[in-house]
């Protein structure tokens, strides 16, 4: 009784009142949270300001390309090798420029990018399904799950001869490369993905009716999305390489002439310019690929997880 006087004396001589005002503290705690919460999930929409754009991410390449070709051209007047073994820079611009006057250039490019795409997405149709298949059967991945691992070691340039006597020298040899190639990429990126899905959302989807085909929809593909991803990024990449593996042995006149096949002719006519020409256009149809349709996807799977700011 003496107690509950005492602290009834410090709250002001009103009994009750120190309740009160702990439920009003705790509930200016809780307001307090909530709005940190709610600042840490708000999005920042503004733009960021072109020049700071140009000088984090323009400018920088630009720079590497410069010293690229300063070194380049350095070392063709230092004559460190003989000069058709080392081309000039110059001497690569004007390979460029005589393709592009034939109207040849965008036949070289478009030639190999066509059967690369297209490909790829082959590779996806069957990847993703046989993918989530090996991830979800435990007899499945046990017996396949091994032979995925192994044919991605495997160099694509292996089933180049391969695929010339299966199929003889057209766009279906080409294809099987790729697919071969790209297929277990992609197949054992989304099983890792799949790996890493927490439990926890599993269980969660069981207990609101997503289950079967509806959970691997509604939650296990969007729970695995970034090791799907990074398996997408390897596929193109084991696409892309296999093609030109393919382009560059299996050559005929119904194939058109693609970046490898241009490769090869260079090559052959002992032609460093032409030779320079093909690679810098495979290594920028590779780069041009990755900015345009792989860069933009993960960002967007970092923004909507939160990882990621929009500037």
């Amino acid at each position: 009784m003496a107690s509950t006087e005492t602290s009834a004396v410090k709250d002001g001589g009103v009994p009750g009142k120190g309740d009160e005002d702990e439920g009003v503290r705790q509930s200016t705690d809780l307001a307090g949270l909530e709005a940190g919460l709610d600042a840490l999930d708000t999005v920042q929409t503004k733009r960021a300001p072109f020049r700071r754009t140009f000088v984090e991410k323009i400018f920088p390449p630009i720079v590497a390309v410069a010293l690229v070709l300063v070194v380049w051209q350095v070392l063709v007047w230092a004559e460190v090798t003989d000069s058709y073994k080392l081309p000039a820079p110059s001497a690569v611009w004007d390979e460029v420029q005589e393709a592009w006057l034939e109207g040849t250039l965008l036949e070289y490019i478009w030639t190999s990018v066509s059967r690369g795409l297209l490909g790829f997405l082959m590779a996806l149709v069957i990847g993703t399904p046989l993918g989530l298949l090996v991830a979800r059967v435990k007899f499945v991945r046990a017996a396949i799950g091994p032979i995925l691992s192994g044919l991605q070691s495997l160099p694509s340039v292996a089933w180049v001869p391969p695929a010339v006597l299966w199929l003889g020298l057209n766009d279906s040899m080409m294809y099987a490369v790729i697919l071969l190639g790209a297929v277990p990429s992609i197949a054992n990126g989304l099983v890792s993905g799949v790996d890493q899905v927490p439990p926890l959302f599993l269980r969660a989807g069981r207990t609101m009716g997503a289950t079967g085909l509806r959970g691997t929809w509604h939650v296990v593909i969007p729970a695995a999305l970034p090791g799907y991803l990074a398996g997408l990024k390897q596929g193109w990449a084991f696409s892309w390489r296999s093609l030109m593996a393919a382009e560059i042995i299996a050559s005929s006149p119904d194939l058109g002439v693609g970046l490898g096949q241009l490769l090869e002719n260079g090559r052959t006519a002992n032609s460093m310019p032409m030779v320079f020409l093909a690679i810098l256009l495979i290594l920028i149809v590779g780069i041009a690929i990755d900015l345009l349709i792989f860069s933009p996807l993960e960002r967007w799977v970092l923004r909507s997880r939160g990882l990621l700011v929009k500037s």
